[in-house]
């Protein structure tokens, strides 16, 4: 037996269930932050009992919605932008939301990208995760939807950012490296023009009081092993004992490159990734790394965006960094 009426269940059934006005179960469905915890439970349970499914393609037109949010990542082969975006598809579909992802370097590049989005009205809010979009970028398309930044940000535009303290947390690898007394202190980092590079090398100016010394990268596998290669040709007497790697692919590459040379880490040198991929612990010596609350940044994304879509005003997130300690750094030798 089911107490489900044999017609399309309307919104007037799912309100009779509930005890709640028609218009009440539709402020529920369609703007839930301005009814009460108590009533949108109620609401939510009668949509569950009578089997009511929404009309999103009615309710979008009628809205002038699509029913997306768009993230735009700078590459998706990038490990690290997976559980970001978990945690934004967490959020967006428990508020009738798809998430779609593009790619800013597969789409032909940053602006590309974007306006390829707004020109076809495929978004009803963006999250952007490359910061080398510029404020000029944005301001030359007009009727972009709500956007927020999300890792990366762009300087100079007045959007919510939800960012790491990329400062301290390097603070804290370049601290744990000088706890075991290394004091050539070297970081790989990634292109001067990112925002990330430059708030990590201040971090690190902070923590040993000067400028240290580096090789340049651009946040891959590859990069780490040139910088590698940089470091086995200098002289052994004088080369950093201790490398900040602004990414753990990075860290992974330098390592992988010079562990193929016969170095031991730490014994030879310590290295300290950043971001904590997952992979980072089943490394063959797993990896000393700075750990991004990354499920719970796209989380937040989401939820600014989202707020930022109803006119919230001020949403800017600054989230904490961990340092989780492994195998790859140790003590100075001799």
């Amino acid at each position: 037996m089911t107490d489900r009426p044999h017609h399309p269940v309307r919104l007037a059934d799912v309100a009779r269930h509930a005890g709640v006005s028609s218009a009440t179960v539709s402020r529920v469905l369609s703007r839930p932050e301005m009814v009460t915890e108590a009533t949108r439970a109620a609401v939510m349970a009668a949509v569950a009992a009578t089997g009511y499914r929404v009309n999103l393609a009615a309710r979008n037109l009628r809205k002038q919605r699509t029913g997306a949010i768009v993230a735009l990542v700078p590459n998706l082969g990038n490990p690290f932008f997976a559980r970001l975006l978990s945690g934004m598809g967490h959020e967006l579909m428990a508020e009738g939301y798809d998430l779609l992802v593009g790619d800013t370097m597969a789409t032909g590049g940053r602006h590309r990208a974007l306006r390829r989005f707004l020109d076809t009205s495929r978004a009803d809010g963006i999250i952007l995760l490359d910061g080398q979009v510029t404020a000029a970028d944005l301001a030359s398309l007009p009727g972009a939807p709500p956007l927020v930044t999300a890792c990366e940000w762009i300087e100079g535009a007045d959007l919510p950012r939800i960012v790491l303290d990329n400062q301290r947390g390097t603070e804290l690898a370049t601290g744990h490296l000088l706890t075991l007394d290394h004091r050539r202190i070297a970081f790989i980092g990634g292109p001067e023009v990112n925002v990330l590079h430059r708030a990590r090398l201040e971090g690190m100016i902070r923590a040993l009081g000067t400028a240290p010394p580096g090789y340049a990268g651009d946040f891959t596998l590859a990069a780490g092993a040139r910088a590698a290669g940089i470091w086995l040709a200098e002289d052994p007497a004088t080369r950093p004992t201790a490398i900040v790697a602004f990414s753990d692919e990075l860290a992974a590459g330098f390592m992988g490159e010079v562990q193929r040379h016969g170095i031991a880490i730490p014994r030879q040198v310590s290295v300290v990734g950043f971001d904590g991929i997952d992979w980072g612990a089943h490394l063959p010596t797993p990896l000393t790394t700075i750990r991004q609350p990354r499920h719970a940044m796209g989380r937040v994304a989401a939820r600014t965006l989202l707020a930022h879509m109803r006119g919230g005003g001020d949403l800017s997130t600054t989230l904490t960094p961990e340092l989780v300690i492994r195998a790859s750094s140790g003590r100075v030798s001799g």
